[in-house]
């Protein structure tokens, strides 16, 4: 039996100083204390819901002018007219965010045997606008009275002001309502909080405001009585989550 000696064999010595150093990590974290490494797995981590309810004071409102006739230049004249005196109108109410949404031409189509007419052309102008509530449904009547042969949609919104109070009260609620969870569950099992590891808000906002109707105010009967706009409540929520070590 013989042995056969390298000796000419060179150990890679430009890679011990890597090794060497990644062992004593390895032993650095696995010889870590106790305490250590309770602080880095024994978490707990809840999340908390905040509701805030506050009154919808003001109508989000798109209203319009579409008129048809026989020529493209007719009909673009008179919408521009009757759009003017229902603008005029709004800004004389003082209402607020005033837009435009849409200004439309498009030609009007009849078919028979299937061939297809020009027959006449439509225009439609559309804006929107806020307005206190208890005043929309007054300043509808007018519009339409003035001009007006839509009304597209009317929403019920919060103010600004209003929205952004009940935001940062909802994130409170929310918070709480973690930080008692927290404390219900650690105390029923005897454990002591500690530290609070990570805060994450997941958002306060409002939902979409319900949308009160869409018609064609000229269906409607105004001549009898006001159009009655009756406004309601909105939520603005939030969720809050947080890690607590204990």
């Amino acid at each position: 039996m013989s042995i056969t000696v390298l000796s000419n064999y060179r150990f890679p010595t430009r890679n011990f100083g890597k090794i060497l150093s990644l062992s004593i990590f390895l032993s650095a974290i696995f010889m870590l204390p106790a305490s250590a490494q309770e602080k880095l797995w024994r978490t707990l981590t809840v999340s908390g819901r905040g509701v805030e309810t506050i009154s919808t004071t003001l109508s989000q409102v798109s209203l319009g002018v579409e008129v048809q006739g026989k020529t493209a230049e007719d009909v673009q004249k008179e919408a521009a007219r009757r759009s003017s005196a229902v603008v005029a109108l709004l800004k004389k109410r003082n209402v607020e965010k005033l837009t435009t949404t849409g200004i439309r031409l498009n030609p009007v189509y009849s078919y028979s045997n299937n061939v297809q007419r020009i027959t006449g052309y439509a225009a439609s102008n559309t804006v929107s606008f806020r307005i206190s509530t208890d005043k929309a449904g007054t300043l509808l009547d007018d519009a339409v009275k003035v001009g007006a042969t839509q009304i597209n949609g009317v929403s019920f919104i919060a103010s600004d002001e209003a929205i952004a109070s009940a935001q940062k009260q909802a994130l409170k609620k929310a918070t709480q309502d973690a930080q008692e969870q927290a404390e219900t569950v650690l105390s029923t099992l005897k454990l002591e909080q500690k530290d609070i590891i990570s805060i994450q808000i997941n958002g306060a906002t409002p939902p979409p405001p319900p949308m009160l109707y869409r018609a064609e105010a000229a269906k409607a009967n105004f001549a009898d009585a006001s159009t009655p706009i009756v406004a309601g409540e909105q939520e603005v929520q939030a969720s809050v989550t947080l890690q607590i070590s204990y």
